[in-house]
């Protein structure tokens, strides 16, 4: 958004994230376009916050959210709070500022216990966390404002997605930075299942192109509807650990010998989930520029370019995954 010369306000309270991800953003732009940056630590499940963040605002990119189905089946209240609550909150606070657009995340999750594969757009099912649960909502609330108060609402179902910046490290870390970051610490790599389930992981630059869709778009059909943003490939675990393995081996010699270790399937998860992005082609333009094994590439060169190579980073890393455990951080 930078780079396109926009004027942006962000939000966040850094329970997911990192302030030195926004170091990173810096260093990518010219100081002109940073200077374009208002950033507000604050909480989107204080109104307050959300109306100070809204105001002036054209368009909101709504990707607040603890996005974790582990999580949420240990702790539903904090899932319902901020998926659910401090969506509601950002809603009425563009609402009430005369925002045009809320364009927001949704999730694979609503799909629940749809058998239907690939998953398309008006075949959902129940479902099976309170995360799943929180974006069905979510879902619910835009098209009950898009009807009401007349503020367009783009929906975007995310499957899976990855990229630079993510957190490896912590309880609920997705499962391609807790590879990426086990098999750099030298630390042992589990499959939940037996490496059959199927995902459709789709690569951060995939979602900026959609984003930028559907804040843009004139369409009016386009409007007030859900998407599948993915890439539109099944991919199993057991060949997501093939492509990480093989991606940092040449790296890291040790890693031709590893062999992941399995684990019991996860409660909530879905065990087959690929896209249709059909919609989203015909009314977004949306098309998918990185497969799987391009994104990787791209993803390990980032995490092999941090600290996480050199031995004595990795006992910091330890220290800090156990601290991370302990306090329930996320991802």
């Amino acid at each position: 958004l930078l780079k396109l010369d926009q004027q942006v306000v962000g939000l966040d309270n850094f329970a997911t994230g990192k302030r030195a991800n926004l170091d990173e953003v810096k260093t990518a732009v010219s100081a002109s376009r940073w200077r374009r940056l208002q950033f507000i630590q604050g909480d989107i499940r204080s109104p307050d916050t959300c109306a100070d963040a809204c105001r002036g605002v054209d368009v909101v990119l709504h990707h607040a959210a603890l996005g974790s189905v582990p999580q949420s089946l240990t702790d539903p209240l904090a899932t319902h709070q901020s998926n659910v609550t401090g969506f509601l909150n950002m809603l009425i606070a563009a609402r009430d500022a005369g925002v045009q657009r809320v364009v927001y995340a949704s999730s694979s999750a609503v799909y629940g216990d749809h058998p239907g594969v690939p998953s398309v757009e008006q075949a959902t099912g129940r479902a099976l966390s309170p995360y799943g649960l929180s974006k069905q909502a979510d879902e619910q609330y835009a098209d009950v404002f898009a009807r009401c108060y007349a503020l367009e609402c783009v929906g975007l179902r995310y499957f899976n997605v990855f990229g630079p910046r993510q957190d490896p490290l912590g309880a609920y870390a997705a499962v391609i930075p807790a590879w990426i970051g086990g098999m750099l610490r030298g630390e042992p790599v589990a499959i939940n299942g037996d490496g059959r389930t199927t995902r459709d992981f789709c690569y951060v630059g995939n979602v900026v192109q959609a984003n930028l869709l559907a804040a843009a778009v004139t369409d009016k059909a386009a409007l007030n509807e859900v998407y599948n943003i993915a890439v539109g490939e099944a991919t199993t675990l057991n060949v997501l650990f093939e492509l990480i393995r093989s991606l940092l081996a040449p790296r890291l010699p040790r890693l031709r010998a590893l062999r992941a270790r399995y684990q019991p399937f996860r409660k909530g998860d879905i065990p087959f989930s690929t896209a249709d992005c059909s919609k989203a082609e015909r009314l977004l333009g949306y098309r998918p520029q990185w497969r799987i094994d391009e994104g990787l590439a791209r993803t390990v060169e980032w995490y092999a370019a941090q600290s996480l190579l050199r031995p004595e980073s990795a006992v910091r890393s330890r220290s800090a995954r156990k601290q991370a455990n302990t306090e329930g951080s996320t991802l």
